[in-house]
C-alpha cells in the first residue's frame, strides 16, 4: 500500500516540486495551499485548503486525509515565508507574522498529525528549514531566527516522539530557483535610512542568489530518499557546496573570523 504524504505549501516552489515528484513515484499525495482553487486544476494530486496560522484549517485538512486515505504516514512541513530587512527597521508585526508562519505554523501541523501517527505507531515528520537557520545573516536575521528555532525544536521533539515509533527530521535547503523572493516581506529601502546603501546592495544580491539557485527537483529527490531511509539522520542539508560548507566553517572558525568572512561575502 503506498505511503500517504501530507505536504504543506504545495502549490508552488519547493513544496510543489516535492509533491509532483512523490506523486510520480506512486505515493498518495495530499498537498495544501491557502487558496487551492487557484491551483488545483494545475496539479495531479489532491490540494486541500490550509493556512498554517489557523489551527482550525489544519485540523480540517488532517481530518479529510484520514477520512479519505485511512492513514497518514509522512508530513512534510514546507509552508513558509521569507522576510528581509534591517532588524531595527523591520516592523514588529512583520516579525511576529514570520514566526507565526515559519515556526508556530509547523508546530500546529505537527500537533494535528501526532495523534494519528501515534495510533499507527509509525510516522515520519520532515521539517523544511534553511541553511540560513545555521547562521545569523545580515538583513535576513529574522528569517534565520525562525528557521533556527524550528531546527532546535525538532531535535527535542524527535526525542520525545521516538517512543511512539515516530521519526522526525530537518532538511535545510540553500538557495533554490523558486518564487520565494517575490513572496517574501521586504522592509522598504528608506531614503533616510542609515542602512540604505548596505541593505539595498544586499537585497539585490539575495534576489540574484535565489534566481540562480538549484533546481527544486534536488529537494524533491532528497525528501524521497529521507522517506525511504529506515533510520534517518536528524539534519540534512541540500544546496550548493559552498552553502553547505559554510556550516562547517562556522563550526571550526573563530567567531570573529567567520563574521568577517560573511561580511566580506556581502560586501559590508
Amino acid at each position: 500500500m503506498p505511503k500517504v504524504v501530507f505536504i504543506t505549501g504545495a502549490s508552488s516552489g519547493i513544496g510543489k516540486a516535492i509533491a509532483l515528484h512523490l506523486h510520480d513515484k506512486g505515493y498518495t499525495v495530499f498537498g495544501t495551499s491557502r487558496n487551492p482553487h487557484s491551483y488545483k486544476d494545475n496539479v495531479p494530486f489532491s490540494l486541500l485548503q490550509l493556512d498554517v496560522t489557523k489551527p482550525e484549517t489544519i485540523k480540517e485538512a488532517v481530518s479529510q486525509i484520514i477520512s479519505q486515505a485511512g492513514q497518514l504516514d509522512v508530513l512534510v512541513n514546507n509552508a513558509g515565508v521569507g522576510i528581509t530587512g534591517p532588524i531595527e527597521e523591520t516592523p514588529t508585526d512583520e516579525i511576529r507574522s514570520a514566526f507565526e508562519t515559519n515556526f508556530y505554523g509547523p508546530l500546529h501541523v505537527i500537533k494535528a498529525v501526532l495523534p494519528q501517527m501515534r495510533q499507527q505507531q509509525s510516522g515520519h515528520i520532515i521539517n523544511v528549514t534553511s541553511i540560513a537557520g545555521y547562521m545569523g545573516l545580515p538583513y535576513r536575521g529574522i528569517y534565520s531566527a525562525t528557521k533556527a528555532a524550528l531546527e532546535i525544536t525538532t531535535e527535542a521533539y524527535r526525542m520525545e516522539t521516538q517512543q511512539f515509533g515516530i521519526k522526525m527530521t530537518n532538511i535545510a535547503p540553500g538557495d533554490f530557483a523558486t518564487n520565494i523572493a517575490s513572496g517574501r516581506y521586504h522592509a522598504p529601502v528608506l531614503d533616510n535610512s542609515p542602512y540604505k546603501n548596505a541593505y539595498g546592495a544586499t537585497l539585490e544580491m539575495m534576489n540574484t542568489h535565489v534566481d540562480a539557485g538549484n533546481d527544486p527537483s534536488d529537494m524533491a529527490k532528497a525528501v524521497e530518499q529521507i522517506i525511504e531511509t529506515k533510520h534517518p539522520k536528524i539534519h540534512y542539508k541540500v544546496g550548493a557546496f559552498l552553502q553547505k560548507f559554510s556550516i562547517v566553517l562556522k563550526r571550526v572558525l573563530p567567531d570573529r573570523t567567520y563574521e568577517r568572512m560573511v561580511m566580506k561575502h556581502y560586501k559590508l
